[in-house]
């Protein structure tokens, strides 16, 4: 059986992975988001996208590695969370993986852009509707994934956030924070589906925040109480003495 002493350098290996997690894919999202949109968001973008098809590939592998990122999050944090709710702890684990699911497929929607650029510069000026038309589709495609991953995301902060308002694994100030951030987002990617523009506004309260965690938890790890509280199990020793 797994010691008290034991059970807290776990998790405060834990909790430097998870910061680190946190403060990389908060890069790695900013960067691979900056690479395509600057193609992607041009004007006729079909007929330099081939041109510009490394940056848009480069961009597309720094989110996989964010896609990697979402899904080790919930596998790391699953035996954190668990024994304060096992609940809890699947939830959010599954909704991290919606997350990332959506997020891949937001990728591969985008990936597509460079063989219809392709296309697009073979075919004659009067057969290059249909390709605009198809390019204009999975664009838009792209960004109602990212509103669901964005969503999903919302979901699982919350789930995540509130265990630590209960548990005190972290200071009751982030985790306010976080409740807070995170509502903004499903609210915000909620509207977004419907046109409300609000997406990219509603990221930012939550986005600090993962920044903000990741580095406190990279420099202080978990409430070590809250750990031992949760994780030491005592063991009652009969008296030989009384029958």
């Amino acid at each position: 059986m797994m010691t008290t002493q034991e059970g807290t350098n776990r998790f405060r290996m834990t909790a430097t992975f998870v910061g680190a997690m946190y403060v990389a894919g908060f890069v790695v999202g900013i960067g691979g988001n900056m690479m395509i949109q600057s193609t992607i968001s041009a004007p006729d973008h079909l007929s330099t996208v081939v041109a510009n098809s490394l940056m848009v590939t480069i961009g597309a592998i720094l989110w996989l590695l964010a896609v990697i990122g979402d899904v080790a999050h919930g596998v790391l944090m699953f035996p954190v969370l668990r024994p304060h709710s096992e609940r809890t702890a699947i939830g959010y684990l599954a909704f991290r993986i919606v997350d990332a699911v959506f997020i891949a497929i937001m990728v591969l929607l985008l990936l597509l852009q460079i063989p219809l650029g392709s296309e697009y510069l073979k075919t004659a000026a009067n057969g290059t509707a249909y390709l605009q038309a198809l390019s204009a589709v999975t664009v838009q495609g792209s960004q109602y994934a990212y509103a669901i991953a964005m969503s999903a995301l919302g979901v699982s902060g919350l789930m995540l956030c509130y265990t630590f308002y209960k548990s005190k694994l972290v200071p009751r100030f982030f985790a306010i924070w976080g409740l807070v951030g995170y509502a903004v987002i499903f609210v915000g990617m909620l509207s977004e589906i419907m046109g409300s523009g609000l997406g990219l506004i509603s990221s930012l309260p939550g986005g600090l925040w993962e920044v903000s965690i990741g580095v406190w938890l990279i420099a202080k790890g978990f409430n070590s109480s809250a750990i031992v509280q949760k994780t030491a199990s005592p063991v009652i020793l009969a008296d030989p003495l009384v029958s």
